[in-house]
């Protein structure tokens, strides 16, 4: 299906999984393992970044940090405002709008387990345009994951107004 509506066939499905195996390899080594030449390969790798099957993107290996993380599910009626929020707070660096009874799915990070509590608190708990909240603690990341992470977590007063209530944590 994929390779029907964005008009891409097996080698160029091939160099995607090389390139996500290794996003480092050179494109003679790419080219060595889809038996085709160089030149053809940057052609192929330039059509796949142009219509957005390929991109790059730097981050820090959640599996390998010393960050916390927490899966935050919730519920509302007011997707738009949720997607603000969550657009304006450094510290929820992933989310998924789902269909069904809980609408959004975000992956928040933090430096302490305590301070993953006080952003869901201080964003969602207190929020009456939430009708339902769960958070759970990840305990492991099974693969490699690498997302932006800003390590500062600048830009949202979450954590800010909830030191001056509840002190350093």
């Amino acid at each position: 299906m994929l390779n029907k509506s964005m008009k891409i066939d097996d080698i160029d499905q091939m160099i995607v999984t090389i390139i996500q195996s290794d996003p480092n390899i050179t494109h003679n080594e790419i080219a060595e393992k889809v038996h085709r030449s160089q030149p053809t390969v940057g052609i192929r790798i330039k059509k796949l970044v142009d219509i957005g099957i390929l991109d790059y993107q730097a981050g820090l290996n959640l599996k390998k940090s010393n960050i916390y993380f927490a899966n935050v599910n919730i519920q509302t009626k007011y997707p738009n405002k949720i997607t603000e929020i969550i657009k304006g707070c450094p510290h929820m660096i992933y989310a998924f709008r789902l269909s069904g009874l809980r609408n959004f799915q975000i992956l928040i990070a933090g430096s302490k387990i305590q301070e993953l509590d006080m952003i869901v608190n201080y964003h969602f708990r207190t929020n009456p345009i939430i009708h339902f909240v769960s958070m759970e603690i990840v305990l492991d990341i099974l693969n490699d994951l690498i997302l932006p992470v800003d390590l500062k977590f600048r830009g949202c007063i979450c954590t800010s107004n909830t030191k001056k209530i509840y002190g350093d944590f």
